[in-house]
């Protein structure tokens, strides 16, 4: 096999999409309740999207960043003022490496001494080594021991365990809005504002990592703006290229100033390619009122999904949900095992935790495709029930 063995042996191969629909090599068509992992949130090929790539190859494909381009800056000062109208963007090429940025942040920024982050279990924050350390799991540690020290984690919503990590040698505290990867897990509104708070007044960075929460995706630009906190630090990817590889951290005040020429960089960060593919994609979700669309069909989805007798709960915001599947619809069968016979039925979702399927379709997925998938899992899900 020419790939490393990083994934199982993969049963699908698609060939093309359009939309909330792919299709596989064999012509079967499918609808895309995962977008890539909340990637593609203006769905695949969207034609504003790619004509920008086109566009760009033909024009200026990569410099260094030993020069200017014109692209990357009118995609940063947009995010900027979509953080409400202050700081500096880093860009970078994925959601870890952004990781890695504010990481980088906080070290510089509470040096020597002072340089530990805290995070919580049951996080995810990417696969490079100090990300992977910040990620609150410790079995994804183990096979690559000993991982960068510095990191502690604590119980999400755990305020007091919180106040008790947080001393004077914790540079920041880095926290997802939701925890995506460890099950669709929101913080509460509570518990955030007094981790805020604690920051304020201990003088930490209060770090939120929105790889997966930004852009609209929960029904507000960012995870953050649910529950009326600001942020120091705020690093961003998957939807930001809707496909094309981009990342960036946002930051603002000290943390905004911590580095200097030499201390971080990267190759490709926010090189003309995808960077044409951001600002298409900021201008398409400012125009259709992504967050609104979010929002409308994420209540449609969730009120749907809670009237079936297979749902225990849902979890999460707009569109994206984690739905806890009842003990008699699962039987001997797992999540994921459950998300296998629904890609086999047509749709594309993916089991989070033993007991709970991730939903996470594009924004701009239509009653019908809602109606649609949730007929599929009818028959999938709520037939064993």
């Amino acid at each position: 096999m020419s790939l490393m063995n990083t994934y199982p042996p993969h049963t699908t191969v698609f060939e093309r999409g359009s939309g909330t629909e792919l299709w596989d090599v064999e012509g079967r068509r499918y609808l895309d309740f995962l977008c890539g992992l909340a990637v593609t949130s203006l769905g695949h090929s969207h034609p504003a999207v790619a004509a920008a790539i086109a566009e760009q190859a033909t024009t200026l494909q990569h410099v260094s960043n030993l020069f200017g381009t014109t692209v990357g800056p009118e995609v940063a000062a947009t995010l900027c003022r979509l953080h409400g109208g202050e700081g500096s963007v880093f860009f970078a090429n994925s959601g870890a490496e952004a990781n890695e940025c504010a990481i980088k942040i906080a070290r510089k920024f509470g040096g020597r001494g002072r340089h530990n982050v805290i995070t919580t279990y049951g996080s995810f924050h990417g696969r490079t080594l100090a990300a992977l350390a910040a990620t609150g799991q410790p079995s994804k540690h183990e096979p690559f021991q000993p991982v960068p020290e510095g990191f502690r984690h604590v119980a999400l919503n755990d305020l007091a365990a919180m106040e008790a990590a947080l001393d004077d040698t914790v540079a920041a505290v880095f926290i997802e809005p939701i925890q995506g990867e460890g099950g669709v897990n929101p913080g509460d509104a509570e518990w955030m504002l007094g981790v805020q708070q604690l920051c304020r007044e201990r003088g930490a960075l209060f770090m939120l990592d929105e790889v997966q929460t930004g852009m609209c995706r929960t029904g507000e630009w960012w995870g953050y703006q649910h529950y009326g906190i600001e942020p120091d630090v705020v690093p961003m990817a998957k939807a930001l290229g809707n496909g094309m590889p981009i990342g960036a951290c946002w930051a603002k005040g000290e943390a905004a100033e911590a580095f200097v020429p030499g201390d971080h960089g990267s190759t490709y960060g926010g090189q003309p390619l995808a960077a044409a593919a951001a600002r298409a994609v900021l201008a398409v979700m400012e125009d259709i009122d992504a967050a609104g669309l979010a929002r409308k069909q994420g209540e449609r989805l969730r009120e749907a999904l809670l009237a079936r007798d297979w749902v225990e709960s849902v979890r999460g915001m707009g569109l994206l949900l984690g739905i806890e599947l009842t003990e008699a619809a699962r039987g001997e069968r797992t999540a994921p095992q459950i998300s296998a016979q629904l890609l086999d039925a047509g749709l594309v979702v993916n089991g989070i935790t033993p007991t709970a399927l991730r939903m996470a379709p594009p924004l701009t997925v239509s009653d019908e495709e809602i109606d649609e998938a949730l007929e599929i899992c009818d028959r999938i899900v709520g037939g064993a029930a």
